[in-house]
């Protein structure tokens, strides 16, 4: 066999199916230690491979990372783009093989700079660095974090301290340390070497220290303060959703659902579930709001808003409540198109949707519920922590809306729920959570689910929130301390290569 075949078979296949393994430990499936030997595998790969080697590696597991845990853009470009399967294959590899492109210089620095120096906090800090890239770059794909894995775990008080990242970091030095216990073992054949090294130590530390974290409580429930809430899961076919013809039909729905929630203090309905112009729906805003004042209740609803060339995706309060928030974060080829004057050729080709929505302002009032202060997002804005963080700091609870019909029955809305129940975790508050499709859920300052729905259902939830005082550690600090801290490792590995190189 030639040097190709030998470097596809022992070094891009294995790391391929490390990185297939990855998704594996988040939701639906939740089985978190095959996120451990995912991690382990690549830090062993890696060690054996040259700089471009490595780089290689790194596409290769990317490709199966991305092709396992974000296959539900499939069903999105398929099912709801309107096009074939065969240029929703297409478009979907290329969406995957470009996001693989993550782990290439991730892995190359890697093997460049840190593998040599410190093999173990190196790959760590850059594996943080890594996910915290995929945050903003581009305007982000924030998604399959590792740490998510653990909201409701036994380390879990991991995530009101330094967040999802911290939780990643966890992971990922307790991968790579694996790997290099077992490349420590492998070299002298002798379980003694394992002793005379640090890292068994500082595993033990590192997990014994997480565990000890979780009991903690940071924020303290405040007396006789609790609120009633009662969320509308219409289960609207995507198909008619946006229909004219079926305007009337959707509305009638929401309405003949809500009629026993109104003796709540808040009744939810999902995304977009008004889907007319916030200055054309003057008859519909009046009509419920009337209803929502009878009842001393609030609405709160999404809905497009309209402001001169402008067409916002929006979430407004009514009734007992009062706001309208635009929403910040767009999804990517969902709600915008990035490089349009690039992409909207290929989209012409494919004869796929082009969606122009705007981008909300940057500073927005957070709304009213009772005179409560929400801090809401609307669908993809709660996979974003440190956006979340900086709504939340004021906020007496948080709320989600979402319409995760496009993801069909993949594992997109699930990852989506999960991803919103660390939200909760990290800032120690309420997440209320309404989707068109399910699941709608209630989830507490932990990040437990305390009620939620079936999916694919048309039905009801109702439920008491409790409210919040303080704040979480990483309230006050954000990622700041985890990307500190992988900066200072970073800066560490390129000085110490700097002197060896010298000495």
């Amino acid at each position: 066999m030639n040097k190709s075949g030998t470097l596809l078979l022992t070094l891009y296949l294995p790391a391929l199916l490390a990185g297939a393994l990855a998704p594996l430990s988040l939701s639906p499936l939740d089985i978190w230690p095959l996120a451990l030997l995912s991690l382990a595998i690549l830090h062993y790969l890696l060690q054996k491979t040259t700089n471009r080697q490595a780089a290689i590696t790194g596409w290769w597991y990317g490709a199966g990372f991305f092709g396992v845990g974000a296959s539900w853009v499939f069903v999105s470009i398929n099912v709801y783009g309107n096009a074939s399967v065969f240029f929703a294959s297409l478009l979907t590899l290329l969406f995957v093989a470009s996001l693989a492109w993550c782990f290439v210089l991730q892995c190359w620095v890697y093997r460049k700079w840190a593998s040599n120096v410190f093999p173990v906090v190196g790959f760590a800090a850059l594996w943080v660095a890594g996910e915290w890239f995929r945050s903003w770059f581009l305007t982000g794909f924030p998604w399959l974090y590792l740490g998510y894995a653990h909201v409701t775990t036994a380390i879990s008080g991991v995530a009101p301290v330094f967040g999802v990242f911290g939780l990643s970091l966890l992971l990922a030095f307790s991968g790579a340390a694996l790997a290099q216990l077992w490349l420590l073992y492998r070299s002298k054949q002798s379980l003694l070497i394992l002793l005379k090294t640090p890292l068994p130590l500082a595993l033990l530390v590192i997990w014994v220290s997480a565990l000890l974290s979780t009991p903690v409580a940071w924020v303290e429930p405040v007396a006789e303060r609790t609120l009633t809430v009662g969320l509308v899961q219409a289960n609207i076919d995507q198909g008619r959703k946006f229909g004219r013809d079926y305007i009337q039909d959707n509305l009638d729905s929401y309405e003949v659902l809500s009629t026993a929630l109104w003796n709540n203090d808040m009744v939810l309905w999902p995304e977009t579930a008004i889907p007319l112009l916030y200055q054309q729906a003057g008859q519909v805003l009046d009509y419920f709001t009337a209803m929502a004042l009878r009842n001393d209740s609030t609405l709160v609803s999404g809905i497009f808003y309209q402001d001169g060339d402008k067409i916002y995706n929006s979430i407004t309060a009514m009734g007992n409540g009062d706001g309208i928030a635009h929403k910040r974060k767009l999804v990517p080829f969902g709600e915008y198109v990035p490089l349009q004057a690039v992409m909207s050729n290929l989209f012409q080709i494919f004869n796929l949707p082009m969606s122009s929505l705007a981008r909300g302002p940057v500073e927005q009032e957070l709304l009213t519920v009772k005179s409560l202060q929400v801090a809401s997002f609307i669908c993809y804005e709660v996979v974003y922590p440190e956006f979340v963080r900086q709504q939340a700091i004021t906020a007496d609870f948080l709320l989600t809306i979402s319409n995760d019909s496009w993801f069909g029955a993949s594992w997109g809305p699930l990852q989506h729920l999960q991803m919103a129940a660390m939200r909760a975790r990290e800032n120690g508050r309420y997440m209320v959570r309404g989707t068109n499709n399910g699941i709608s859920a209630l989830i507490n300052e932990r990040g437990e689910i305390v009620a939620s729905t079936n999916q694919f259902t048309a039905e009801t939830l109702q439920g008491e929130i409790r409210l919040f005082s303080g704040r979480t550690p990483y309230s006050y600090l954000g990622n700041w301390p985890m990307l500190g801290f992988c900066l200072l490792i970073l800066l560490a590995t390129c000085y110490s290569r700097r002197q060896s190189n010298n000495s």
